[in-house]
């Protein structure tokens, strides 16, 4: 491991949440708030209703604010400006939701994606479509997914950050920079004072790549090198250290059985038990 130059603060303007009003979707709104919250950003959240649809409301973010005892009980939309935030909901009428999304974001560039993913296995997979992984593949964005059934590292009650174990898989290609990169920055974000940074290579010595870190009081960095199946390892050492989140490079799907069984990103993804962050490595990196 090498230490790293000085990393300019993370820039994130643009929060962007796409909502199904689900109990999963109010978990990763929790997280796109706080994001948004220490980052002085605009939050987007949108929502796709279908023509069965009767109701439905998005997240209430002064109510979530009051419940973290960020602004006072009772205040107006005026004690979110203060904060610096910009808060858009937009619901879009029936359409494809993946499209949709495309679309808006086309329009809407973000810094950040933050949304819910249900995680299905097997024949489940061929008659349950995957809407966040797409979404994610197709924007070339940074995406956070909170896994349906993981309550994540922001408390929906209180705010709170739980972030202090982060798990980063590293290889030649694609590149690990960008990876080691956003999670240094999310810990700055969120100023995490006591973190725990794993970079685990599943390889031979010979294969592990040279890995600037950055060095800050408190922070602990650890390097770890295993042998056998890339996703099942990945999987495993995150349950043997407790990892709070995982942050991986990607570039996408290649070639004919990816498209079958999706990147490894993709294939962590659908049985991570903790939120991951999926950083696309830049196209002359590719």
């Amino acid at each position: 491991m090498q230490s790293s130059r000085e990393t300019t603060r993370w820039q994130i303007k643009n929060v962007f949440h796409p909502s199904d009003f689900s109990e999963a979707s109010e978990i990763a709104f929790a997280h796109a708030l706080k994001f948004a919250l220490v980052s002085r950003a605009r939050l987007s959240m949108l929502h796709v209703a279908t023509e069965s649809e009767e109701s439905g409301r998005f997240p209430r973010v002064r109510e979530t604010l009051e419940k973290w005892g960020i602004i006072p009980p009772g205040s107006g939309k005026d004690a979110v400006s203060a904060l610096g935030m910009d808060v858009r909901k937009v619901v879009e009428k029936h359409g494809d939701p993946v499209h949709v999304v495309l679309s808006y974001l086309r329009r809407h560039p973000a810094d950040l994606i933050v949304l819910a993913t249900h995680q299905y296995q097997g024949k489940e997979r061929w008659f349950k479509r995957s809407v966040s992984e797409p979404i994610a593949r197709r924007s070339r964005q940074m995406t956070l997914f909170v896994p349906h059934g993981v309550v994540g590292f922001v408390s929906r009650d209180t705010g709170a950050l739980s972030l202090g174990k982060v798990l980063i898989p590293v290889t030649e290609n694609p590149s690990p920079v960008p990876a080691i990169d956003a999670a240094v920055r999310t810990a700055q974000s969120l100023k995490c004072s006591k973190m725990s940074f794993t970079l685990l290579h599943v390889g031979g010595q010979s294969s592990m790549p040279d890995c600037p870190v950055k060095r800050e009081e408190g922070w602990q960095w650890d390097q770890t090198i295993r042998e056998g199946e890339v996703v099942e390892q990945i999987l495993q050492t995150a349950a043997d250290i407790s990892a709070d989140m995982i942050v991986m490079s990607t570039k996408g799907r290649s070639g004919f059985l990816d498209a079958l069984r999706g990147s490894t990103t993709e294939q962590v993804l659908r049985r991570a038990r903790c939120p991951l962050l999926a950083v696309p490595v830049a196209a002359e990196e590719d």
